[in-house]
């Protein structure tokens, strides 16, 4: 395990560190580190490292959505806690963009960690626009561009991942900055509004809640399923709103 980035360090402390290492900065990437652009530049590249995937899954060739999903969680978990942690509690944003990124894949293609060579710039007081533009539109627009023309994953499966994945990284982050910070009004824009000033927020979308028990908080549920349940030996996760008894609950009549 790689050491925390030093300004991240007070933010992933003790046990935490290892949701926070999975970015690495030094003046050199280190040896057999991809540039993310080259990766998605190179003919037959990241399908490569899907088909790695798919046999280490125990999946098929044919049908590589559900591959394509469960790689991005994965990617996502890696990715997003320092990234957003560094744009939403410190305001300071990393270069994220295809070009300034590097990533490093172990034998069946899953990321292991990210690396910069620059430690990018404080942008305190920016609108969350301008500190997430290179992360949404220069990474991960471009990489799931080239996943769904690879499997045909629909986009709005690979953007509620990510949202996913923010979700909890953001409320995580408001219950230790509190609300009416910057880390909240974050996370109102990147998920709570349906329309951006660019057009469609590809994250927003309804979760659905269904019932616990009398004593119990609702469950909500993810909004969208991940395909993970289409894996081999895999099924439903427990807030997939294609769960079957969730589908029932939605199906059933109202009193």
């Amino acid at each position: 395990m790689s050491p925390v980035m030093p300004m991240l360090q007070p933010l992933f402390p003790g046990a935490l560190a290892a949701h926070g290492d999975g970015l690495q900065c030094a003046a050199v990437p280190p040896p057999g580190a991809l540039q993310l652009a080259a990766l998605l530049g190179t003919p037959g590249g990241l399908s490569d490292v899907l088909h790695r995937q798919a046999r280490h899954r125990g999946a098929g060739l044919h049908d590589l959505r559900a591959v394509a999903s469960v790689w991005t969680l994965d990617y996502l978990d890696r990715l997003l806690p320092p990234m957003v942690a560094a744009a939403s509690v410190l305001q300071h944003t990393f270069p994220a963009g295809a070009q300034d990124i590097w990533l490093r894949l172990d034998a069946h293609g899953t990321v292991q960690s990210f690396h910069i060579v620059a430690a990018g710039r404080p942008m305190r007081g920016t609108a969350t626009a301008e500190r997430y533009a290179a992360l949404l539109w220069q990474h991960l627009a471009p990489l799931f561009a080239q996943l769904t023309e690879l499997t045909r994953v629909a986009p709005k499966i690979l953007w509620g991942n990510t949202a996913r994945r923010l979700d909890l990284i953001l409320a995580q982050a408001v219950a230790r900055v509190g609300p009416g910070t910057p880390v909240a009004a974050d996370r109102d824009f990147l998920l709570e509004r349906a329309q951006w000033p660019e057009g469609s927020n590809p994250m927003h979308g309804p979760q659905r809640e269904v019932p616990r028990g009398e004593t119990a908080a609702p469950l909500r549920l993810h909004r969208q399923c991940c395909l993970y349940y289409l894996l081999p030996g895999e099924s439903h996760c427990g807030a997939c709103p294609l769960a079957p008894q969730h589908r029932r609950a939605a199906e059933a009549p109202s009193a």
